[in-house]
C-alpha cells in the first residue's frame, strides 16, 4: 500500500515550540520587568538593601515612628522581591528546560532566604514588646494603625515565635527547605519521560500531562487504559526516589512544627491563617458519613457503561458524549464572560481587561510546565494565568476557575495596602469554584437538548467528584501519612500505595476496580508537597456554592457581599471574611449542602435516562 494512503500516518505528532505560537496567546512578561537586565538591577537593589535592615535592629519598641519605619522598610523589601520571582517563575514554566530562568529562579529563592534571615529578628521584637504598650503605639500613631491586624496577628502566635537567632537559624533553613519540592517539580515536569502510544484514531502520540488529561475523557475505553497505564509507568518505575522526596518534604514541614512549638505539622499549617482543626475534621468526619452519593454516581457510570467494574479511567470520561464538540479559546471567552454577567460591570471591565492584554499563556508547548494556575497576587503588578488548552469543555471550566482566582488577586491588588494584598489559601478556592458554578449553572439554561442538558449534569456531577470529594480524600490522605511519620513510622513505596489504595477503594465503594497504576497516583500529585493545601479545595467548593446560589437567588445586595470578599485580601481572618459574604465554614452546613446537591443532581440524571 501506498504509505502517502496508509489510513494511519506513523508520524508522532510532537508538542509545539514557543515561537510556533501568535504572540496574543502568550504571556506579556514586559508588565513586570521591560527585560531581564531591569529583573537584575532590583535584584541587586534588593541585595544591597539587606544591610539596612541592621538600622532598625533592637529598636523597634523605642518609638511607634521607629517601627513604623522598620514595616514600610520591610514592605518595600516584600514588593520587589515578589515582583523578581514573579517574573522568574514565569518565564521558567514556559520553558523548563532554560537554564537562564532556572538560575534565576533558584536565585530569588536564595534572596528569600536571605531577606528572611536579615529579617527574622522583626517578630520577635514586637512580641516581646508587651501588649499594652503595643496598643498605645498603634493608639498614638495614625500611620502605624494601618499595620493594627498584622500587628495582633503577630501578637496570637506569641507561644509559636522563637528567639532572633532561633528565628535567624529556622529563616537559613528555607533554601534547604525547598529542596524536595524543587526537585520532585523539576522530576515532573521537565526530566520525566513518558511512552508513545496510540491515540483513539490510531495515530502515535508522546504522552504528557495534558495528554493524558485529554485521553481520561476519550470514549475509547481501550485508549483511556493504554494511555493511564503508560502515563503511570514512570512513577511507579521511579517509586522509590519519589518516596524519598515525599518523605523528605513531610520531614520537613514536621520539623518546622515542632522547632515552633506545635504538636502536629497539620495544627502548624492550619494556624498560619488561624483555621481551627475541626474544621479540617469536619469535613473528613462529615464527607466520610456521606460516600453514598459517589457510591451511586459509580453504580451509574457502571450501568451505563455497561461494564462488571468500573475503573479508575473511567472516571472521567464523558457519558453524553456531544458529538466530539470542540471548544476553541477564543469561543470559551465569550461563554465565561456570558456567564459571569451577574457580578456586574466592575468585574466585566476586569475580565476583558486580562483577555484584550496577554495575561494568559494558553497552549502547550515543548517543556512548558503543566497544569494550570493563576500567579496570585503581586504588589503592583496584575496577576497572570496558565493554561494548557486542548479544545474540551474542561478547558473551559479550567478559564472559568484561573480567572475566579485572577479576578480574586486583581480586586485584592487594588483594593488593599500591601500588608493585607495577599488572601489566605482558605480562601483562595472559593472564587474558583464558585465561578465554575456560575458557569455550569449559565450552560445548564442554555442547553438545547436533552442531551446536552445530561452531559451538563454530569459535568456538576464531575466538579464535585473532582474537587469536593477527591480532594477531601487527598486531605484524608495527607492527614494520615503525616501522623504515621510524626509517630516514628518510616513510609515505604509499598505503605504508600498500600494506604493510596485503601482510601481510593472507600470513597468510590464496591463498583470501582482499583488497578495497581492507581496506586501509584500519590506519587504524581504536587499537591501532597504544598503542606495541607488540598482540604481547601472542599472547603472552598462548598462555600463557592452557597455564595452563588446567594448571588442568583438575591441578586445585587449579595454582588455587593461577593465583591466586598474579593477586595478584603487579608484584611480580617479568612472564617471571618466568608462570614461577612454569608456563608459560615465552621459548620458542617455547607458540607451537607454540597453531598445533598450531587444526589439531587443524580435524581434529576436518572429521571432523564
Amino acid at each position: 500500500m501506498d504509505k502517502k494512503n496508509s489510513r494511519h500516518s506513523n508520524k508522532i505528532n510532537t508538542l509545539p515550540t514557543r515561537d510556533q505560537v501568535p504572540k496574543k496567546y502568550k504571556w506579556n512578561l514586559k508588565d513586570i520587568y521591560k527585560s531581564d537586565s531591569a529583573w537584575e538591577e532590583d535584584f541587586k537593589s534588593v541585595e544591597a538593601d539587606l544591610k539596612n535592615y541592621k538600622k532598625y535592629k533592637g529598636s523597634l519598641a523605642k518609638s511607634s515612628s521607629q517601627l513604623l519605619k522598620c514595616l514600610k522598610f520591610d514592605d518595600g523589601i516584600g514588593i520587589k522581591l515578589e515582583r523578581l520571582h514573579l517574573y522568574a517563575m514565569l518565564a521558567k514554566d514556559a520553558d523548563m528546560r532554560s537554564e537562564k530562568y532556572q538560575s534565576m529562579e533558584e536565585r530569588v529563592n536564595y534572596l528569600y532566604s536571605a531577606v528572611a534571615a536579615a529579617s527574622s529578628f522583626i517578630r520577635p521584637e514586637i512580641i516581646k514588646i508587651p501588649s499594652a504598650k503595643l496598643k498605645k503605639m498603634i493608639a498614638r500613631n495614625k500611620s502605624l494603625k494601618l499595620y493594627s491586624h498584622l500587628l495582633n496577628e503577630l501578637m496570637r502566635k506569641k507561644s509559636h515565635t522563637l528567639s532572633t537567632e532561633e528565628e535567624k537559624i529556622l529563616a537559613l533553613s528555607g533554601e534547604i527547605s525547598s529542596v524536595p519540592y524543587s526537585t520532585y517539580s523539576m522530576f515532573t515536569n521537565a526530566d520525566i519521560k513518558f511512552p508513545v502510544v496510540k491515540d483513539d484514531s490510531g495515530n502515535k502520540v508522546e504522552i504528557s500531562h495534558a495528554r493524558f488529561y485529554s485521553a481520561m475523557y476519550s470514549s475509547n475505553r481501550k485508549y483511556r487504559e493504554r494511555a493511564f497505564k503508560n502515563y503511570l509507568a514512570p512513577y511507579k518505575a521511579f517509586a522509590n526516589t519519589l518516596t524519598v522526596l515525599l518523605n523528605g518534604n513531610l520531614k520537613v514541614n514536621i520539623f518546622n512544627a515542632r522547632a515552633r512549638n506545635y504538636s502536629s505539622a497539620r495544627e502548624a499549617s492550619l494556624d498560619v491563617n488561624n483555621i481551627p482543626l475541626t474544621v479540617y475534621d469536619n469535613l473528613l468526619d462529615s464527607v466520610s458519613n456521606n460516600l453514598e452519593p459517589l457510591h451511586r454516581w459509580a453504580k451509574v457510570k457502571k450501568r451505563i457503561l455497561k461494564a462488571n467494574k468500573i475503573h479508575p479511567y473511567d472516571v472521567y470520561v464523558s457519558l453524553f458524549k456531544q458529538n466530539g464538540k470542540k471548544y476553541l479559546y477564543n469561543d470559551a471567552l465569550k461563554i465565561v464572560r456570558e456567564a459571569l454577567k451577574p457580578l456586574g460591570n466592575d468585574y466585566q471591565k476586569a475580565l476583558i481587561t486580562a483577555f484584550n492584554n496577554r495575561w494568559i499563556d494558553v497552549y502547550e508547548t515543548k517543556a512548558k510546565r503543566s497544569g494550570a494556575y493563576s500567579s496570585g497576587t503581586t504588589y503592583g503588578v496584575h496577576p497572570y494565568v496558565l493554561l494548557n488548552w486542548s479544545n474540551l469543555l474542561n478547558d473551559v471550566f479550567t478559564l472559568a476557575h484561573e480567572m475566579g482566582h485572577n479576578m480574586h488577586s486583581y480586586f485584592t491588588g487594588n483594593n488593599q495596602p500591601y500588608p493585607y494584598s495577599h488572601y489566605t489559601i482558605f480562601v483562595a478556592e472559593v472564587a474558583s469554584t464558585f465561578n465554575e458554578a456560575l458557569l455550569l449553572e449559565y450552560l445548564i439554561k442554555n442547553s438545547q437538548s436533552k442531551n446536552e442538558k445530561l452531559h451538563l449534569i454530569e459535568k456538576y456531577l464531575e466538579n464535585i467528584t473532582a474537587t469536593f470529594y477527591r480532594q477531601t480524600m487527598f486531605a484524608e490522605f495527607e492527614k494520615v501519612i503525616y501522623e504515621k511519620t510524626e509517630s516514628g513510622s518510616s513510609l515505604t513505596a509499598a505503605d504508600y500505595c498500600k494506604l493510596y489504595k485503601d482510601i481510593y477503594s472507600k470513597y468510590w465503594g464496591p463498583d470501582m476496580e482499583v488497578d495497581e497504576e492507581e496506586t501509584y497516583t500519590w506519587a504524581r500529585i504536587p499537591h501532597f508537597y504544598y503542606n495541607f493545601y488540598v482540604y481547601q479545595y472542599a472547603t472552598g467548593f462548598a462555600a463557592s456554592q452557597v455564595l452563588a446560589n446567594k448571588i442568583l437567588s438575591e441578586g445585587s445586595s449579595a454582588v455587593k457581599k461577593y465583591l466586598n470578599f474579593l477586595k478584603s485580601g487579608s484584611s480580617d481572618y479568612s472564617i471571618n471574611l466568608l462570614k461577612n459574604a454569608g456563608v459560615n465554614m465552621e459548620s458542617t452546613e455547607p458540607i451537607q449542602a454540597t453531598t445533598n446537591k450531587m444526589n439531587e443532581l443524580l435524581d434529576e440524571l436518572e429521571s432523564l435516562l
